[in-house]
């Protein structure tokens, strides 16, 4: 079971934190929760093709956890040229909608579509990629998912439960995955929540919305729905997780010697493994080790 962290921004452009997007590679599945603005780009710096991911979970449907759909979705089904099965998504309600309204004949990339399933040009490079026609149009299966549903796959499971964050507009899930080779926790944007701390307690790693400096929020209702860093602290200290990680992180501690202030502070509170985390950094299951000294 291997972890990486693709984005672990806000939608605060930036070149050094992409949006938000999680990959968890476990046997012969490559699963990503969240797919924000850039976690495309940093899949692939990871080393993994769009043609490689298997599953593919939303917490929410704010744009920056979910704008580079489009993308992982369209080059996925180009490139796999009708070889490999459809991509399995989940996520919450009105992600049926929203993918009918990218990728069917009348939505937004109806016409590109009709153009690479009916044109000989796009016919041509079909073939040469392995395709037989005629071809056909991409059709991932969608799954809508509400507080307490559960999906099982090759091996391992994941959970979703409701956090708060930007209901009732939307709404916001928190995922568990299990399975024999670990667990792993996402709360997906959420302020302080004792479900959360029951879905993750226990598990190995905990990936953490931690948006602010605690003691700053801007109103009551911020501190309600987006997670402080003291209180994730609390969160992780709560749930008894052995690894925790500091994600979706602001600009107002990406600055040095605040990083470490939030860690120190954090630290005061909870005394498992702790992660400010970065674009692309693996995360491991078990404590982390020293490199050997040399």
């Amino acid at each position: 079971m291997k972890i990486q962290l693709l984005g672990t921004g806000t939608p605060t452009p930036s070149l050094e934190r992409m949006s938000a997007g999680y990959m968890i590679r476990i046997g012969g599945d490559v699963i990503l929760f969240d797919h924000g603005s850039g976690a495309y780009h940093r899949m692939l710096q990871a080393g993994v093709l769009p043609t490689q991911v298997t599953h593919l979970f939303f917490s929410h449907l704010h744009y920056d956890h979910c704008v580079d759909y489009a993308r992982l979705l369209l080059t996925r089904w180009d490139q796999g040229a009708n070889k490999i099965p459809e991509l399995k998504v989940y996520g919450p309600p009105f992600i049926e909608r929203m993918t009918e309204l990218l990728f069917s004949p009348e939505g937004v990339f109806g016409p590109d579509l009709t153009a690479r399933t009916e044109l000989k040009l796009s016919q041509d490079i079909y073939e040469a990629r392995g395709g037989v026609l005629p071809r056909p149009w991409p059709a991932p299966q969608v799954t809508e998912l509400r507080s307490g549903s559960m999906v099982e796959e090759n091996g391992w499971k994941v959970r979703a439960i409701s956090v708060p964050h930007a209901q009732p507009t939307l709404v916001c899930l928190a995922f568990r995955l299990d399975s024999p080779q670990g667990s792993f926790c996402y709360s997906g944007d959420c302020g302080p929540s004792k479900a959360l701390v029951e879905l993750a307690q226990g598990c190995d790693v905990l990936v953490h919305m931690t948006h602010y400096l605690s003691g700053t929020e801007l109103s009551p209702e911020l501190a309600r729905t987006c997670g402080g860093h003291l209180e994730v602290a609390q969160a992780g200290r709560d749930a008894q997780v052995k690894n925790l990680v500091v994600s979706h992180s602001t600009e107002q501690m990406n600055v040095p010697g605040v990083r470490e202030r939030v860690i120190r502070e954090m630290a005061e509170i909870y005394k498992g493994n702790l992660f400010f985390g970065e674009d692309l950094m693996e995360i491991p299951v078990d404590a982390p080790q020293a490199a050997k000294l040399d």
